[in-house]
């Protein structure tokens, strides 16, 4: 009788909005580590690593409005000290015709072909496999998920050659738009998975039980509920997806054969310069114009961006 008591005199010393709450308790922990991440501690280390970080970057802007002779015979950091700014890189880059400047435009139209589907395709593949692995029971389901997490431990080069080998031999679309969008999704569905199957598996089972008592489908309790939940982190992942394709060289070099039909804005910038670094002036004003789409994504979808990464914080 005595411990019945103790135990009803604490919960009854327990404030009101933790009776048997578990919830309570997370958003207690959730608060705790917010306070933690706002001290006065984490803000200026916050802003020691975003001025280190963006030191490099500043110095490229600067170098982009700078003259070749400048360029080339002191630091960007003299600008302080003897200021002149000049317009001429970036009309060399955007009108000059010739071998290291040519048709800058057709590759960034190019970027965008190879960007926007690539990143589409593997946020809705991989959407509907993180539906399947967290809401549908099948056999094997554990084992294959593990098995895909594990091909992000696979290096990217070493798929490179033979899936070459499978998109001119078998296939025949080495040196197509196809053949990169495929790449890039192959590569980008193990961990875009991962990440919408931990996302997804989070969503109250009560939800989904309710769809299905009111006679919903898969299709129906995918379109109607998960998606419409899952936007944060859709939005979250498909900055990270676009802005890899945007800036990759390596994948959209090997498959789409170099070719200026086909090849990206990275693969240009690679080439502008031109032999022994005579046009490296060009180089700062083409990386900076190659920013502007990255720059338009992210800040169209920040406030998804921010959501899907604080998605997990409180939830129940």
């Amino acid at each position: 009788m005595t411990d019945v008591t103790d135990k009803a005199e604490a919960k009854l010393d327990r404030p009101l909005g933790q009776k048997n709450d578990p919830r309570a308790a997370k958003l207690s922990r959730a608060s705790k580590a917010k306070q933690k991440l706002t001290s006065p501690g984490a803000t200026v280390a916050a802003v020691i690593i975003a001025v280190i970080w963006t030191i490099p970057t500043f110095g490229l802007l600067v170098s982009s409005f700078r003259t070749p002779e400048e360029i080339r015979t002191n630091g960007w950091w003299n600008m302080f000290v003897s200021p002149s700014f000049t317009l001429e890189n970036y009309s060399d880059v955007l009108t000059t015709q010739g071998a290291s400047s040519a048709n800058l435009g057709s590759y960034f139209v190019n970027s965008l072909i190879i960007s926007v589907p690539a990143a589409l395709f593997p946020i809705i593949l991989a959407t509907m496999a993180a539906y399947a692995f967290a809401w549908i029971k099948f056999k094997g389901s554990g084992a294959i998920f593990v098995l895909i997490f594990a091909l992000q431990i696979v290096p990217l080069q070493m798929a490179l050659i033979p899936l070459l080998q499978i998109f001119s031999s078998v296939l025949g679309i080495s040196g197509t738009f196809p053949a990169v969008w495929i790449a890039h999704t192959i590569f980008g569905l193990p961990l875009t998975i991962f990440l919408m199957h931990n996302f997804i598996s989070e969503i109250p089972g009560e939800v989904i039980e309710a769809a299905r008592v009111d006679g919903a489908n898969h299709t129906q309790i995918f379109f109607r509920i998960i998606i419409p939940l899952s936007l944060p982190a859709l939005a979250s992942i498909g900055i990270f997806q676009f802005l890899w394709v945007w800036n990759d060289l390596l994948v959209a070099l090997v498959f789409s054969g170099g070719t200026a039909d086909v090849a990206p804005l990275t693969q240009r910038l690679a080439e502008l310069v031109g032999n022994f670094g005579r046009n490296q002036e060009r180089l700062p004003a083409a990386a900076f114009i190659s920013l502007v789409i990255p720059l338009i994504v992210f800040f169209s979808l920040q406030r998804y961006f921010v959501r899907g990464l604080l998605a997990g914080s409180t939830k129940g």
